[in-house]
């Protein structure tokens, strides 16, 4: 595996904890790991929070691109702001035009806030969409793929209704955010996982009792998969594959039966990647943290982890 090396970092949601965790996550890295990051952020929230927590030095020689200015009645710390929102996402989408030109190798994002992203009125389902829109590609054909507790599951769907995610549901969907997972794996060293797909009903149906969904859209999937040759065990219900722990990768239908093992095994401490365009893009497993930013609490540990798996500096287990 080639490692990645030269990382864009952008700061998320300016009144959230981003640029507090960012400037954290630097200051933990040796210098010539900073070296090969560059922060996309507004400068004044920089500056603000480098002041704060003492370290104007290290913004001093960090490499910076001004992007997502954010108006000065915008700036609080802890509030939802549309002006937030809207610079959270310029920011970002700099940074993933930037990896698209060559100039950098991947992108990692502190975290968003949706709601501010909404009242900005830019329309909006998570990270992974934002790269399939800056990259001209069908929103469906990016992922997102948590990694955390020894585990790493990819989403056939994510921030979206039941309803509306199982009207979405198809077979081919379904092989498309699994081989999305294989390809990520490969980049992370492990060439060939075993994958185990989750059934959508409860026993992925139990041989049809609990419905028609399993048999109709994830079993023609499994069989696709395993004409192309991948290690691929399922459906099968995601509390029995979660309990033998036998795969390397796991593909989950809905939102939730991702993010609550990873969630309960590596609480504020996960990689969340978006996977299947040109960028590679990684968030972190939580949120903008409102109800501290501002207060220099936050704990950079997931920011660290994930730039570490993204840089290839270490080894970066699950």
């Amino acid at each position: 595996m080639t490692p990645v090396r030269r990382l864009a970092l952008a700061a998320g949601d300016p009144n959230g904890i981003g640029p507090e965790i960012a400037l954290k996550a630097l200051a933990a890295l040796p210098s010539q790991a900073r070296a090969r990051i560059t922060l996309f952020a507004p400068p004044s929230v920089l500056e603000r929070t480098a002041a704060q927590l003492g370290l104007e030095s290290l913004l001093a020689d960090q490499a910076v691109v001004g992007a997502g200015e954010l108006p000065a009645a915008a700036a609080r710390p802890g509030q939802i702001d549309a002006a937030a929102g809207a610079s959270a996402v310029a920011s970002a989408s700099a940074a993933i035009e930037a990896c698209r030109r060559g100039e950098f190798d991947a992108v990692v994002a502190c975290p968003h806030h949706e709601t501010a992203i909404h009242r900005a009125g830019i329309a909006f389902s998570g990270y992974p969409s934002l790269v399939a829109r800056v990259c001209g590609q069908p929103e469906d054909s990016v992922f997102l793929m948590l990694v955390g507790g020894g585990l790493r599951i990819v989403h056939a769907t994510l921030h979206e209704s039941v309803r509306t995610a199982l009207g979405r549901l198809t077979p081919g969907l379904v092989a498309d955010a699994a081989r999305a997972g294989a390809r990520a794996c490969a980049l992370l060293g492990v060439a060939a996982p075993s994958i185990g797909v989750f059934g959508i009903n409860p026993h992925a149906s139990e041989g049809g009792l609990f419905g028609p969904e399993d048999e109709a859209i994830v079993e023609p999937a499994v069989r696709m998969l395993r004409a192309e040759g991948l290690q691929v065990d399922g459906p099968q219900g995601a509390d029995l594959l979660l309990a033998q722990r036998r795969h390397d990768l796991y593909v989950a239908m809905l939102h939730d039966q991702g993010h609550i093992p990873i969630k309960l095994l590596a609480p504020n401490a996960a990689s969340a990647l978006s996977i299947g365009a040109d960028v590679l893009l990684s968030s972190v497993g939580h949120g903008s943290a409102m109800d501290i930013a501002g207060r220099g609490m936050a704990d950079a540990g997931a920011l660290l982890r994930t730039i570490h798996l993204l840089s290839g500096m270490g080894n970066i287990t699950p």
